[in-house]
């Protein structure tokens, strides 16, 4: 039996998609491949998750898009932070951080 990839939690998608393209502007596929590469495998976002995600983020302001080509020469959509997205980053991984200390001393108690 392999290693079984955990679910996000909800509301976890859009802090990795905004870490993600706060390393630099890609397109959609990269950004899952991204998220995985910075897990070391152990996340993987299906696409039919992924994409929704991006077109609800860039409705909100923190990313926008435009057309490009990809390495192997296809049209694909490109997506980079806004200011107002590198805001929003901070904001959630604070959440993050608190709520992952607080489930923390939680799971530590006897």
């Amino acid at each position: 039996m392999g290693k079984q990839k955990p679910e996000l939690p909800q509301g976890t998608l859009d802090m990795l998609v905004l870490k993600a393209l706060s390393l630099g502007q890609m397109h959609g596929y990269g950004v899952g491949q991204r998220i995985a590469q910075l897990a070391e495998d152990m996340l993987k976002v299906e696409e039919g998750t992924l994409y929704p995600a991006l077109y609800r983020i860039e409705q909100r302001g923190w990313i926008k898009s435009e057309w490009g080509v990809s390495e192997n020469n296809r049209r694909a959509r490109y997506y980079k932070l806004t200011r107002a997205g590198r805001k929003q980053l901070g904001v959630e991984e604070a959440k993050w951080s608190h709520l992952s200390m607080a489930v923390g001393k939680v799971l530590r108690t006897a």
